[in-house]
């Protein structure tokens, strides 16, 4: 045999190789470029309300803004200020100041505080806002029974900034415990005792070895917290406090000037991002926290004991334990006047716009966390990071952002002759777009996690066992994935539940949620009326709160 046709024979012979090899590059080529491309789709539908708002500062409104600049934008930025000061120093107070005597010493109660302190989470803060106003107004129940007592003292008003830099305190300093508390209790008892075999007292091992290590966690509890006074509506418009979020709420609905709320919402979105930047700078610096200490915790002196006691008592009681128990009250002597036919329609409207907004994100989530599973590049991670961006921008931006272009598209189909009046402006899809933006990363998070849980072993011996993805998908990746699809559906159920700024300015007309409702009589000042709702919220707000135990206690 000759050499040429030796090589025609390996040629024969490799061809069919050759053209699998072919063919099967091409199918990866073809399902990155696919998948990439389903990825960038989801991203820049999250992004796009975010471009509008931005795009916004292109079409000024000088009339307007006038009036904003002088008479609005002063107040708002000084009450913002003084709200984020309050809750940056109280909320860190108290989170961290908990976290530190509940992960470190034994005293009366610790096991059930331990716990109990992140019932907060459970209550919106619009809620806690009310609750607070109507026990301690003239009228409220705390006045009325000083002054059956015969006692005459006046309290101070808390309608003002003052009282809403406390109220959302209260509210948020549970994202600052949860994290704080992981922080020690990475650290141990370990740390103490190696202070104190450098002759420092317990009081200075707090302040100079404790505190600076657990300064990342405090930090970013601190800007989560941040970010939700930022984003507040409710519990400011209990205090009738205007901020970022009323002042779009008010261009809007007040001015009827779409393009003035979207401008506000850009001021807005430019001072979230300045904090998402320090969360994420601290978020690397947290790195992953390996616990290493001992569990056993301190004991303390009898007076130091009972003073623990007493602060997790009265933070527990005052920022959960009355404004429920007070919730109950007003439910059980108002539902009878209360409860009719409309709460039907509440309920109803509630959980359908939370279950479809839940599937949807939770769908999306899946997909994302599989296309990052697959490919790890850096494009991918920034559409990955873009994608889960409507997290930290508050709901109100959310709102005008999704409403413009669905409106201007509304205009289109109305100039070519395909509809008569607007459509989809007044229909659900605007309200359920928004919400998917905010809470996309709510359900991919948890989804996530898990699927990492699913290793390299078990990706490839499903292969083996079948050639349909579909059938491996069944068998082998559902299975894994889901708790975490148990605990996204849960978590993002929960919060759409709670979500009022973007329910009620996108909603159409008489179409109400129970967070619809309570804002209506929380407006009203009929705080006892507001009740029932709220209950129900708070309620169902339990379920995360009891996830994030569960997983805590997973953690320790």
């Amino acid at each position: 045999m000759t050499k040429a046709s030796a090589n025609e024979d390996n040629t024969v012979k490799d061809s069919p190789v050759s053209d699998n090899g072919v063919a099967r590059q091409e199918r990866i080529v073809a399902k990155r470029i696919f998948s990439k491309s389903v990825l960038g789709l989801i991203s820049l539908f999250m992004l796009i309300p975010i471009l509008v708002v931005l795009f916004a500062w292109t079409q000024p409104v000088a009339d307007i803004w006038t009036h904003m600049r002088e008479y609005v934008l002063p107040q708002v930025l000084k009450n913002t200020a003084i709200l984020l000061l309050m809750v940056t120093v109280i909320a860190g107070s108290i989170g961290t100041a908990l976290a530190w005597i509940t992960s470190m010493y034994r005293f009366p109660g610790q096991r059930f505080f331990s716990w109990a302190l992140m019932l907060p989470l459970a209550m919106p803060a619009y809620v806690l806002a009310f609750v607070t106003v109507g026990i301690v107004d003239f009228s409220g129940p705390l006045q009325t029974g000083l002054r059956d007592l015969g006692i005459s003292t006046a309290i101070p008003s808390v309608r003002n900034v003052w009282g809403a830099g406390l109220i959302l305190s209260l509210a948020f300093y549970p994202y600052v415990y949860l994290l704080a508390r992981q922080a020690f209790l990475s650290q141990g008892r370990r740390a103490i005792e190696a202070g104190q075999m450098l002759g420092l007292s317990r009081g200075r091992v707090l302040f100079r070895l404790a505190l600076p290590q657990a300064l990342p966690w405090i930090i970013g509890g601190l800007l989560l917290a941040t970010m939700e006074t930022l984003a507040d509506f409710g519990a400011v418009s209990v205090f009738n406090v205007d901020t970022f979020t009323t002042a779009i709420y008010k261009a809007w609905f007040g001015f009827f000037s779409l393009t003035t709320a979207a401008q506000l919402a850009a001021l807005l979105i430019g001072v979230v991002f300045i904090v998402v930047l320090f969360e994420q700078y601290w978020q690397a610096r947290r790195g992953n926290a390996v616990i290493q200490g001992s569990n056993r915790r301190l004991e303390a002196s009898t007076p130091a004991k009972l003073a623990m006691t007493l602060l997790c008592t009265v933070v527990f009681l005052v920022a959960f334990l009355v404004p429920f128990l007070q919730l109950f009250y007003w439910t059980a002597m108002n539902f009878r006047q209360d409860f009719d036919a409309r709460y039907i329609d509440f309920v109803t409207n509630s959980l359908v716009i939370a279950s479809m907004t839940t599937l949807l994100i939770a769908f999306l989530a899946i997909i994302i966390a599989w296309i990052k599973r697959q490919y790890s590049d850096k494009t991918t991670k920034l559409m990955i990071t873009l994608a889960n961006l409507g997290y930290v921008v508050p709901g109100t931006v959310l709102a005008v952002g999704i409403f413009i272009p669905i409106a201007w598209l509304d205009n289109q189909l109305i100039a070519f002759g395909l509809i008569s009046k607007q459509v989809l402006s007044g229909s659900v899809i605007v309200m359920l777009l928004a919400l998917s933006t905010r809470f996309m990363t709510v359900s991919f998070q948890p989804i996530d996690r898990q699927l990492q849980r699913l290793t390299v072993n078990q990706e490839a011996a499903a292969k083996l066992l079948s050639d349909s993805p579909l059938q491996r998908w069944r068998q082998v990746v559902l299975p894994v994935l889901k708790p975490g699809m148990l605990t996204a559906l849960l978590m993002g159920f929960v919060e759409v539940m709670k979500e009022m700024p973007i329910t009620l300015m996108t909603r159409r007309q008489g179409w109400d949620t129970l967070a619809v409702r309570v804002f209506e009589m929380t407006s009203e000042g009929m705080w006892a009326r507001a009740a029932l709702p709220s209950l129900l919220i708070v309620l169902v707000g339990l379920f995360p709160v009891w996830i994030l135990l569960r997983q805590s206690d997973k953690n320790s």
